[in-house]
């Protein structure tokens, strides 16, 4: 299919400034924020990113999924994304899911450790925030057959609750005992492993398959013939249900862990709804996918939404700038973030010319961080980026993630920024300037934030240019060596923050010839 701009898009472009006259000339303004969310997604549904095939060693996989965070820290990103139930299994000893194929190759088989508790103290090891991604209702990803899973896989065990479509198997969501099953599978997560958020992406019923039906009709009848007037609409609300219970069950157990939705990128097309968007897209995640996204905003299901945006600037179907100012205005005045999922495996991949221009991908970053409501952005997924098409990895380390963010606030869950921490020393030696960071008692200080500024007097703290690094709070007393200290004379202050990014007020200055 063709893709070009429309007259009326080019133009509001063009008077904004965010477009130049020719769209593939003119590098995009990349100035950074001091706060800015900044994720990669980690598939592990059929190996995409991690571990890169099954069957691998213990220490194969430690070093594989090291290697990632190592790419992920040097690409200037705060904070992942990592799928731990891909198909209704785990990747850590669960009562809810066998253990994933995708690890040893074989569905149950123990791999010998416990990934996630590894994959936490490595992402958490470099300060990035953890999101533990899981897929409620997918339960295989190519056959139909209950006998082909584990022997103790509760599908097994609950064969009715479970439907086949096309050629998978999913958990039905019009089954309230199926749904709290679900809950208590995420929710077992939650309490026993310090996540920063629970994750979901686009797969909630499943997208359509021409000609088929999805095989409801039982569930249907018993569960909301009378009291709804469609289907849909019972679709609908067995989704909200979902969404909305297990908010509460996350927000009971641990309330600073998050809870965010990737949903698809167009909730309603304008021909559908007046208040959808300028979009024609073939499925919606509210006709097709029975997800209304609208409703999980209103009603404060979820802590930050994170459409899929996965189409370029000026595409005539579903432009990137006209779906991310309509999902803005979902947004506004409510209490949630908004992220937007980029789509880093069409750089350069793909039959539409605009994926072809290095510029573009930056400038969808540019857009986003020329909406101060915006909050960041996913990509999806590392592999992709990691292949560095058109340069996009080089210019994310050398350029738009080159300075360090903070990741943004969520006032709604906690305001309350720890004590300011005290350097206690400071001294240049052969490897740097080692700075001595003592907490004070009973703070709740997740890390330190740094700051340096050339010289003997204090600078700006809000000017991302003078963040230099996080460093993890492990004791008490930290010691972070600033390697990248050039000869000369420097002052610096630290910040304490929460595992909900407050900041502190800064500490006294320090000064180091």
């Amino acid at each position: 299919m063709l893709k070009k701009l429309t007259a009326f898009t080019l133009v509001g472009l063009l008077l904004f400034g965010l477009f130049p006259l020719n769209p593939y000339e003119a590098k995009a303004n990349t100035i950074s924020p001091k706060r800015e969310f900044r994720a990669a997604w980690i598939a592990t549904v059929a190996n995409i990113d991690w571990p890169s095939k099954k069957g691998l060693s213990i220490n194969q996989q430690k070093q594989e999924y090291i290697k990632l965070l190592d790419d992920v820290k040097a690409m200037g990103m705060n904070a992942v994304i990592v799928q731990i139930k891909p198909t209704a299994d785990a990747f850590y000893p669960s009562e809810y899911g066998p253990w994933s194929e995708y690890l040893t190759g074989t569905q149950g088989k123990d791999p010998g450790y416990d990934p996630l508790a590894f994959m936490l103290e490595e992402a958490h090891k470099r300060n990035l925030e953890f999101h533990a991604w899981f897929n409620p209702y997918r339960i295989t990803m190519n056959h139909k057959d209950l006998g082909k899973l584990s022997a103790d896989h509760p599908a097994k065990k609950h064969p009715d609750w479970v439907l086949g479509y096309g050629n998978q198997l999913y958990y039905d969501p019009g089954i309230p005992e199926a749904r709290a099953f679900i809950i208590e599978s995420i929710n077992e997560v939650v309490k026993k492993y310090d996540i920063d958020g629970v994750h979901m992406d686009d797969y909630f019923y499943p997208y359509a398959i021409k000609g088929q039906a999805f095989p409801d009709d039982a569930s249907f009848k018993k569960y909301g013939g009378t009291q709804f007037k469609s289907k849909a609409d019972w679709r609908r609300n067995n989704v909200n249900v979902l969404v909305r219970d297990l908010n509460a069950a996350i927000k009971k157990e641990k309330p600073y862990v998050k809870f965010g939705i990737s949903p698809f990128g167009v909730w309603r097309n304008i021909a559908d709804d007046p208040t959808g968007s300028k979009t024609k897209a073939g499925q919606t995640n509210y006709d097709s996918l029975f997800a209304d996204t609208r409703e999980w905003i209103q009603k404060g299901y979820i802590d930050y939404i994170n459409p899929q945006i996965y189409w370029n600037i000026g595409f005539e179907a579903a432009a990137f700038d006209i779906l991310l100012d309509w999902w803005r205005q979902e947004i506004k005045d409510k209490p949630i973030h908004l992220y937007i999922g980029q789509a880093a495996y069409k750089i350069n991949n793909n039959d539409v010319k605009a994926w072809s221009n290095p510029e573009e991908y930056p400038r969808q970053i540019q857009m986003i961080r020329n909406r101060a409501d915006v909050h960041g952005s996913v990509h999806f997924s590392l592999k992709d980026l990691n292949r560095n098409p058109l340069g996009v990895k080089d210019r994310l380390t050398n350029d738009l993630y080159q300075k360090q963010a903070l990741i943004p606030t969520m006032p709604w869950l906690d305001a309350t920024p720890p004590k300011q921490p005290l350097i206690t020393n400071a001294k240049q030696l052969q490897n740097g300037v080692h700075l001595t960071i003592q907490d004070q008692p009973e703070n709740d200080t997740a890390y330190y934030a740094i700051y340096r500024f050339a010289g003997t007097k204090k600078g700006n703290i809000q000017d991302p240019a003078n963040l230099i690094a996080t460093v993890r709070k492990t004791a008490d007393t930290v010691v972070y060596i600033d390697q990248s200290a050039a000869k000369g004379t420097y002052t610096y202050v630290v910040t304490a923050l929460d595992r909900l990014h407050n900041e502190s007020q800064e500490s006294e200055t320090i000064t180091v010839p």
